[in-house]
């Protein structure tokens, strides 16, 4: 089968729809499908194109047997809605005008939300190219805008939600990464037939219990006896994040053992978590960039206690951080501030659960952690076990491969 995908984001950029989309296109093409990735240049999130991609329309490369196209874009820093609006319409345009021809035929052609104007890209070259579109959609766009306050304009909302509902209708299949997504495109008039739940997952291969700490925790600048509670991931408006710094102060006030806490990753609102980070003043947390996806695992690896967290959103019930299943593969006790779906999904894999934006109850879920090693190293044991048996990223990209196989025939 000939499968096109369509994405905006890409690596060696970093982040989980890049390692998400890299893998499933890497276990396609394993199982011997001609799979090609068309995308842009690579700036995510920094804004900045690596030497190697710059100055060129387009670039063409193999990577793990498949064949990746990329085109140009305005590239731009993750921060500004503007901006970052800007750049993902140029890679709807670019993407037909550049990458239509670059990319061969295709039987089917996938296209990953957000960006949600990639959709509209990878329909005009679904119909060149004559093949079933299947929309993919990790975030409600833009609902999860309105609901952050990011977008206010009424008449603006109501043009995007046309669209997107538009989109939906063109699509063959509609792919969503939680049950709540599913829902929430059902109740708003998508054929219930047509959208299919299929979650993030994990490479079990490549994250492992049993590596190594030492690397890691000199990397993260974690003092001998210091237990480690880690966040590695987007530092966006959507993360509450806020709240893991406060939760930090509170650590390190109640003075009871010690914790280091250590935040690695970049995002639109980590230039503000420093500032906050710098009014605390405390001892106990460092904040690191973001680091290449082949280097996660060494970090994981460090860590005592994972943690995930989202805002206190109505909106977020219906999202699960895909972070969560390779803390788990890593078998590592986790900490979740969340709610809804991955929360259910935390408590069934035996992590302990506790309400976003409230950092008492972070401080002292970790807290209670930090002082249990053998707790710690049960769940992490269960962890493992859970992720294993339900969310193999091989075995759900099989499952993807047979939903487009079927659009393909139809």
């Amino acid at each position: 089968m000939r499968i096109l995908l369509v994405t905006h984001y890409f690596p060696p950029e970093i982040g989980a729809p890049q390692a998400r989309l890299s893998e499933i296109a890497r276990a396609w093409a394993a199982d011997g499908d001609d799979v090609t990735v068309l995308t842009g240049m690579p700036n995510h999130p920094t804004g900045v194109i690596p030497p190697a991609y710059r100055r060129k329309i387009r670039a063409v490369e193999q990577i793990d047997g498949y064949m990746v196209t990329r085109s140009w874009l305005y590239a731009t820093p993750n921060e500004g809605f503007v901006k970052k609006t800007l750049g993902h319409l140029s890679f709807m345009v670019t993407s037909v005008l550049i990458g239509t021809r670059q990319s061969g035929p295709a039987d089917v052609v996938v296209v990953s939300s957000p960006t949600f104007f990639s959709i509209f890209g990878a329909w005009v070259i679904a119909k060149l190219k004559r093949a079933p579109l299947v929309v993919e959609v990790r975030d409600l766009w833009p609902a999860i805008f309105v609901e952050l306050g990011v977008l206010t304009n009424r008449r603006l909302i109501s043009l995007l939600e046309r669209l997107e509902l538009w989109a939906y209708a063109q699509a063959a299949e509609v792919v969503v990464v939680s049950d709540g997504f599913r829902k929430n495109l059902i109740s708003r008039g998508v054929p219930e037939e047509k959208v299919t739940t299929l979650r993030n997952g994990a490479d079990i291969d490549r994250f492992v219990p049993g590596d190594d700490p030492l690397a890691g925790r000199i990397r993260l600048g974690v003092k001998d006896g210091e237990v480690l509670a880690l966040y590695i991931g987007a530092h966006g408006i959507s993360h509450g994040l806020d709240a893991v710094l406060d939760a930090a102060a509170l650590v390190e006030k109640s003075n009871e053992l010690p914790v280091r806490f250590a935040l690695v990753g970049e995002g639109a609102n980590r230039s503000a978590l420093l500032e906050h980070a710098e009014r605390l003043g405390t001892t106990n947390l460092t904040m690191h960039r973001g680091v290449p996806r082949e280097e996660v695992p060494e970090l994981l690896a460090a860590a005592d206690i994972c943690i995930v967290a989202l805002r206190d959103v109505a909106l977020f019930s219906t999202f699960i951080p895909s972070k969560i299943f390779e803390y788990f593969a890593s078998g590592k006790a986790v900490v979740g501030a969340v709610r809804g779906e991955a929360a259910a999904i935390l408590e069934e894999a035996g992590a302990l659960v506790v309400k976003p934006e409230d950092p008492p109850a972070l401080a002292a879920a970790i807290t209670e952690l930090a002082k249990d090693p053998d707790r710690r190293a049960r769940m992490g044991d269960q962890a493992r076990r859970y992720v294993s048996d339900n969310f193999n990223r091989r075995e759900l990209a099989a499952q993807y491969r047979r939903i487009l196989a079927r659009c393909a025939r139809s």
